[in-house]
């Protein structure tokens, strides 16, 4: 059942049916009552079982975008890429639901984008369909994407950036100078470089955390707190941006950094490297030294597997043949 509350602002409406309990406030009693009339609805369905036949495939991806999505690392890329589902997945009622339907996004997906980018956006949507099916949602019973083949893991990117390349990066967003957000993102460019930190771990980087030869990194992509070590080169980077920002070393967003970044990379005249590609160059560069062990670098770097020292660090055949 529903009652209404009077408040200063308006009324708050309460419904409780089946041991389920919701309430919020409306600026007029109407709206408290038609919120109450559809919590109703949705309260009996799930308590019937029947939840799917009142949800749609958008309505679950917007609830997935609004309630799980703020708790994840990559929650700025999980809404990006389900507010495009939103527009393009198939809109049907989740009974209704079936792997005809993944099937064909899927294809029309292929048609636009490579397998690596409909492999990351499958996944996205396989979680989002277990979350469906979870005792909490109760709005799905099978996951439509199982049994549906997916594309296959593209090869690992070997792409280095090169000397000319990181000169005329610098030149587009105006290097050395240190007053406007695009100086602070070549600066950012060039300490990714030499320590092959991520945009979203540069973005995050305090004063506080800056030590004299290192950087403490307390939250990073993989939950774990590391701490990057400087060079020189990397030292003198840090010693440029005193004073531009009194908490944050460079005081942007990481989506700010990628907007400028690919910006400049068009004034450039650039082309063929993301900014993930200064994590490779930096890994690649640092292991062509053989200064650091395989172990060294993955506590540099935040990789638990040492395998990933074989993906991101990428010597040439001269390289290799120097060293014979």
């Amino acid at each position: 059942m529903a009652y209404y509350e009077k408040t200063k602002k308006g009324y708050r409406a309460h419904v409780e049916i089946m041991g389920q309990r919701a309430s919020d406030s409306f600026p007029n009693k109407k709206e408290a009552q038609l919120w109450a009339a559809q919590k109703e609805i949705e309260f009996r369905a799930v308590g019937t079982g029947k939840a799917s036949t009142i949800t749609t495939t958008h309505q679950a991806f917007a609830r997935y975008r609004d309630e799980i999505c703020p708790g994840h690392k990559g929650a700025r890329w999980e809404t990006v890429r389900i507010n495009k589902m939103i527009r393009e997945f198939p809109l049907v009622m989740l009974n209704k639901l079936t792997s005809d339907h993944v099937i064909k996004w899927k294809e029309s997906r292929r048609g636009n984008v490579g397998d690596s980018s409909v492999l990351r956006e499958m996944k996205l949507l396989n979680s989002i369909f277990e979350q469906c099916k979870s005792k909490e949602w109760k709005l799905l019973i099978h996951n439509p994407c199982d049994g549906v083949a997916r594309p296959k893991e593209s090869a690992h990117r070997t792409r280095t950036i090169s000397g000319p390349e990181v000169r005329k990066m610098l030149r587009a967003l105006g290097y050395p100078a240190r007053t406007l957000p695009r100086h602070a993102v070549a600066h950012a460019f060039l300490l990714a470089m030499f320590t092959g930190m991520r945009q979203s771990e540069l973005a995050s980087i305090t004063w506080a955390n800056v030590k004299p030869n290192y950087i403490h990194l307390p939250d990073t992509k993989n939950g774990k707190s590391r701490d990057v070590p400087l060079s020189s080169g990397a030292r003198s980077v840090v010693a440029k941006m005193r004073g531009y920002d009194a908490a944050s070393m460079f005081a942007i967003s990481a989506a700010s950094i990628d907007t400028h970044f690919r910006n400049a990379k068009a004034r450039a005249g650039l082309a063929g490297f993301t900014w993930h590609d200064t994590r490779h160059t930096a890994a690649t560069r640092i292991g062509r030294s053989g200064k650091w062990s395989v172990i060294e670098l993955c506590k540099a770097f935040g990789w638990s597997d040492p395998k990933m020292a074989m993906i991101y660090v990428n010597p040439t055949g001269d390289d290799l043949a120097a060293k014979l």
